[in-house]
């Protein structure tokens, strides 16, 4: 029995690895949304931007002439003078540019916070967890679960916050961007919840003590797994 939870926990830290591995690669990266404005003369570049919890990318690209008239700018994979802004969340200063809107900057400081918050439970579920594979620890294994549990829902929540901003640029007046579509940072922050929550769960599960085997046996006095 002992040697089957331990085939368990080891399977479930692997996908736990999984789901931290896109948690990162979604905290650092810039592609959780990306906004097209409307292209009206094809022989001017227009431009496609980019975003993710840090930093605003923007793309100046030339569309390739079309039978169709394009409604959007991109796709994104067109050649094209791209540069990159850092939002204010902790700097100040003249030179540092401010976004277009300003509610943008509350969302992101938003989102980035939360996703610390996130990475902070991630750490220490993976101490926890890496504690835990030394004897006499494994009451350590739930509240790995937990710290695992808070971080994907972290993520979730930051995921929420940038669609929230996606949706009020969109509905803005003061942007130029009509189109929206998330990338695959999106996509990673999603699947990092999916992982880590359901895995949290498992291994909370799996700490468990086992239940008795007779309606008069008691959890404590129950006989060890051999």
């Amino acid at each position: 029995m002992m040697e089957l939870k331990a085939i368990k926990i080891r399977v479930t830290f692997c996908i736990i690895l999984v789901g931290v591995s896109l948690m990162l690669a979604a905290v650092m990266s810039d592609y959780w949304a990306v906004l097209n404005p409307r292209v009206d003369d094809l022989s001017e570049p227009c431009e496609v931007a980019h975003f993710g919890l840090w930093r605003l990318c923007k793309k100046k690209i030339l569309m390739e002439a079309t039978d169709s008239k394009p409604k959007g700018c991109g796709p994104l994979s067109l050649p094209g003078d791209q540069s990159c802004t850092y939002f204010k969340h902790f700097t100040s200063g003249e030179n540092a540019e401010i976004f277009e809107v300003t509610t943008q900057k509350e969302y992101s400081i938003s989102a980035a916070a939360i996703a610390i918050i996130g990475v902070g439970f991630m750490t220490m579920g993976m101490v926890c967890t890496l504690l835990s594979f030394k004897q006499k620890l494994d009451y350590l294994l739930k509240p790995a679960g937990l710290f695992f549990v808070f971080s994907g829902l972290c993520m979730i929540i930051s995921a929420e916050v940038i669609r929230q901003s996606v949706h009020r640029m969109i509905d803005s007046k003061d942007t130029v961007w009509i189109e929206y579509y998330y990338s695959w940072s999106f996509a990673c922050a999603c699947a990092s919840f999916a992982l880590l929550f359901i895995c949290g769960i498992a291994l909370v599960l799996i700490s468990l003590p086992r239940m008795p085997r007779n309606p008069w046996e008691s959890c404590m006095d129950a006989e060890p797994d051999m």
